[in-house]
């Protein structure tokens, strides 16, 4: 059965979103005015961290376009765990967090991720089951959740793309490294006195 939350994911997903940037735009980094170059360590950390998920994400997509819900994907990143997209969005969400240059960000996009993807993967998981059932259930026996028991890959040889979706699944997975962009032009109209800033962050 789909829920709610299964239904209106992708909606919820920018309400979300867009209350954070709400926050971020009405407030400002303690670091930033204080930390002298701590402040940069943290931006560093997000760009570190954001670049992870990207590649992550676009190597995720390598394996997926055109077979999503066609068939059971296990090789690649499928295979250290079952779900590799969420994964690699997480450490994109701590990047963008870092990125901000506060520790109250990251913070709060973790605990928000923790809350709320486990029961995605769920109904995601359910939906798996029913199309590939006991093919899934020997993966699902196999391979973690989220968090790799091992890095050993299991990658073959050779693996058909369908170009056109790839490319589309490129696109959005650069949307972490697009969404830095924008921080720095917040963060630069902030430093212009263009936003009134009415709170301090750690």
């Amino acid at each position: 059965m789909i829920t709610f939350l299964q239904r209106n994911r992708i909606v919820l997903s920018r309400l979300v979103g867009a209350g954070i940037l709400l926050l971020y735009l009405v407030t400002e980094s303690y670091w930033d005015l204080h930390g002298e170059v701590f402040d940069t360590v943290l931006f560093a950390i997000g760009v570190f961290l954001v670049g992870i998920a990207s590649l992550g994400r676009m190597w995720c997509s390598l394996y997926i376009a055109g077979y999503k819900d066609r068939q059971l994907v296990t090789s690649g990143p499928y295979s250290l765990v079952r779900n590799p997209l969420y994964f690699f969005s997480f450490f994109g969400a701590l990047g963008l967090g870092f990125a901000t240059e506060t520790f109250t960000f990251p913070l709060l996009l973790g605990l928000l991720f923790a809350l709320y993807y486990p029961l995605v993967v769920k109904g995601e998981e359910e939906k798996l089951r029913n199309y590939f059932g006991e093919a899934y259930e020997q993966y699902r026996s196999k391979v973690p959740a989220f968090f790799p028991r091992s890095f050993r890959i299991e990658e073959p040889d050779e693996y058909t793309v369908n170009p056109k979706i790839y490319r589309r699944h490129i696109f959005s997975a650069l949307w972490f490294v697009w969404a830095l962009g924008i921080l720095e032009i917040f963060e630069a109209l902030k430093e212009a006195g263009l936003l009134v800033r009415w709170a301090v962050l750690y």
